[in-house]
């Protein structure tokens, strides 16, 4: 269905075209778009002509129109002015709304194909029948990107996108829920994970234009036919969920980035309390004091090195010596082997991941 206001601009462009006044009154007889206050006294007339069998009608000085879809009628057009071009106006708006409907039903046609792709509703042979039928390229290179806006508020996430974005009828745009944006983008077969970074920086420019902010995205893995999307459309939902917990910093992030978060995120709670009990059997790193925490993370970022982690910190390296050594002491690894810096990174990240769910379950 064409939205409202999509018929007020439309009607407005007639208007200042043609000179003339019109509205728009759906099978209810409620007027829902026009060119002037007055031209809602005539909805009770549309409604009277809706029950006529003629198509067009002459009445009180204004030309009526019915508009179909497929046999059923959606609209009553009413066209006032002067002039004895007035029927004819009245026929190319007409014809003109019909053709709208007829636009916006392939995209709806082609948005449920889309969110039935995605969440995995069709069978084989069905993907291939109606992206044909839909005129959908079956076999080029796509990638499923996910936008959730920061919060309830930014709902307007996907009416933005279409406008700013959705001019493009290779691309798709759409939302199975009420929270995520999916963009179902087509690339060349030149373009990488690069370019893709790059439409996601330019779809947050373009909401943080829209005052939408906290926005996030995440993409899947760039996939070569369209039976595939669905599965692209699932890494990009992981990416976004895995995001949140360790890379919390990042408004963009792809489904490869992930690394052994995306294996910890899919472990059950009970195994992971198990290991950070075997791991930390007195002091685990949620009763780690600041101090203690900034110079672990330090150290990780610079790989293990004792100067440059001791130099970032603006510490001697004899105090960051003696901080590694009281913390071998309390967990029994000292993180300047290699083994042991391995298994102290893949406990701080389980401990993340146990604190989000449970913050989440609350």
């Amino acid at each position: 269905m064409i939205s409202n206001q999509v018929l007020q601009t439309t009607l407005e462009g007639l208007k200042n075209i043609a000179r003339i006044d019109v509205c728009v009154v759906d099978v209810d007889g409620k007027v829902i778009a026009s060119t002037d206050v007055e031209m809602d006294n005539y909805a009770k007339q549309a409604l009277e002509f809706s029950n006529s069998p003629a198509d067009s009608q002459e009445l009180s000085g204004c030309q009526f129109f019915k508009i179909f879809d497929d046999g059923q009628l959606e609209y009553i057009l009413v066209v006032a002015g002067q002039g004895e071009d007035l029927y004819t106006l009245g026929k190319m708006a007409a014809f003109q709304i019909h053709g709208l409907l007829i636009a916006y039903k392939e995209r709806f046609d082609k948005d449920n194909f889309i969110k039935n792709l995605l969440l995995d509703n069709l069978l084989l042979v069905d993907i291939f029948s109606r992206a044909k039928k839909l005129h959908i390229q079956p076999e080029v290179r796509r990638v499923a990107m996910i936008i959730e806006g920061a919060t309830d508020k930014d709902n307007n996430v996907l009416e933005i996108m279409r406008t700013n974005f959705g001019s493009n009828n290779k691309d798709f745009i759409t939302a199975v829920d009420e929270s995520n944006v999916i963009v179902v983008k087509e690339l060349t077969d030149n373009e990488t994970e690069e370019d893709v970074q790059k439409y996601c920086a330019g779809y947050m420019e373009s909401l943080e234009n829209e005052n939408v902010t906290g926005a996030r995205i995440a993409f899947g893995t760039i996939v070569k036919e369209l039976k595939e999307v669905s599965r692209s459309y699932k890494e990009a939902k992981m990416a976004l969920d895995v995001g949140k917990i360790f890379f919390d910093n990042r408004t963009v992030i792809a489904y490869s980035e992930l690394g052994i978060g995306r294996l910890i995120y899919q472990l059950p709670i009970p195994l992971c309390k198990l290991f950070i009990k075997e791991i930390f059997a007195e002091k685990g790193p949620d009763d780690f004091d600041e101090e203690t925490i900034v110079t672990i993370n330090k150290f990780f970022e610079n790989s293990l090195n004792v100067s440059e982690t001791s130099r970032q910190l603006y510490i001697h390296r004899n105090t960051l010596v003696y901080r590694l050594d009281k913390l071998q002491k309390t967990t029994g690894l000292d993180l300047r082997v290699f083994e042991d810096a391995i298994t102290f990174k893949i406990a701080l990240m389980v401990v993340k991941y146990m604190n989000y769910m449970e913050n989440l379950n609350y």
